[in-house]
């Protein structure tokens, strides 16, 4: 079931998937909240729903989407993996928490580990 929406105008150009708009008048990007944090930044391995497979998520960084992206490259650069970004945490491919904390710690976050 797709949904029937414009991506492309000859007018505007490429429209914003979540409004509508023409990404130049676009707001959403405006909109896209900071993820909340306390500025404790916490490294959690994950294997639920990942057929057994380790992820570390790395949560309250209290940045933006658009900061993220950089910083997830950095990080999945320095532990020689893949990862992603999903609802504002870095996802790192593997148990990576202590090269993470040492990484982390050197760019002035404080780290915690969290979980078991």
């Amino acid at each position: 079931m797709a949904k029937n929406r414009i991506v492309y105008s000859t007018d505007s150009g490429r429209m914003c998937p979540d409004c509508g708009e023409p990404r130049s008048a676009c707001r959403c990007s405006q909109q896209h909240s900071v993820t909340e944090g306390d500025g404790i930044v916490r490294l959690q391995r994950q294997v639920k729903g990942r057929n057994g497979k380790p992820v570390t998520l790395i949560t309250g960084l209290g940045l933006t989407d658009k900061d993220l992206k950089p910083l997830a490259k950095t990080l999945k650069k320095k532990c020689g993996v893949g990862g992603s970004i999903e609802q504002g945490n870095i996802l790192i491919q593997g148990d990576m928490r202590n090269l993470l904390k040492s990484e982390l710690e050197s760019q002035g976050y404080t780290v915690k580990i969290s979980g078991g």
